[in-house]
Formats: C-alpha cells, structure tokens, sequence
C-alpha cells in the first residue's frame, strides 16, 4: 500500500479521506493547505499527494509546481469541486498543465478515489 498525503482546506473532508483511505491499507497523513503539505513532503516519504486546487496560504496549483520542483517523483492526484468564476472542469485541466497525473471533480464516490489511486501508482 502507499503512503499518501491528502491536502484539502475542508477540515471534514480530509477526515473522512484520511480515514477511507486508511481503512483501505493506506498510511495517510494529512494538510490543511499546500504550506504545511511542502513542510511535511520536506520530512516525510510519500508516494502520492492528493491535493485540493483552492485553499488558503498556498493554493493547489502552486503547490502541484513546487512538488514536481522539489519532489518529482512524488505521484499527484489533483481534485476540485470548482469556483464560482471556474468550474471543475477547467481547474483539473490546469492542474494537469501545472503536472497531476489525475484528476477527480468533487464529489467523487469511493472507488473514483480508489482506482484513480491505482492509475496513477500504477504509472
């Protein structure tokens, strides 16, 4: 299984992602916002980050470009549940240009988030 960080500013969210994920054989760390997702990425190994595109202090976008910077080997899922100016669609396209290898428009069931998870190890 992998070891995966989840970066989302939906406190609840990120709980019940953490926990799916967990209960799925995954060890699961998780961030409020890309700052404490790079500070974390900076001491720990992950496989694979998960990452929000809108948040607080330090967008997905940016934080996309700085792990594929700083950590290219370091797997991306990116998912959004869009803006009132930007819809999902538009923001996961982005977010592929920027380097994540998947994405997933919020909400997604359980097993999106599992096999995109598999696709993207898989890689």
């Amino acid at each position: 299984m992998a070891n995966i960080l989840v970066v989302d500013d939906n406190v609840l969210f990120v709980k019940a992602q953490g926990e799916f994920l967990r209960r799925s054989g995954h060890t699961v760390s998780t961030a409020a916002n890309g700052k404490e997702a790079m500070d974390l990425v900076a001491c720990n190994d992950f496989d694979l980050v998960i990452t929000d595109l809108i948040m607080p202090e330090k967008e997905g976008f940016e934080t996309i470009s700085a792990l594929k910077r700083t950590a290219p080997k370091i797997k991306i899922i990116a998912m959004s549940g869009g803006t009132s100016w930007m819809d999902s669609k538009d923001n996961l396209n982005i977010a592929r240009m920027f380097g994540a290898s998947v994405t997933l428009a919020k909400p997604f069931s359980g097993q999106a988030l599992i096999d995109a998870i598999t696709q993207v190890l898989s890689q």
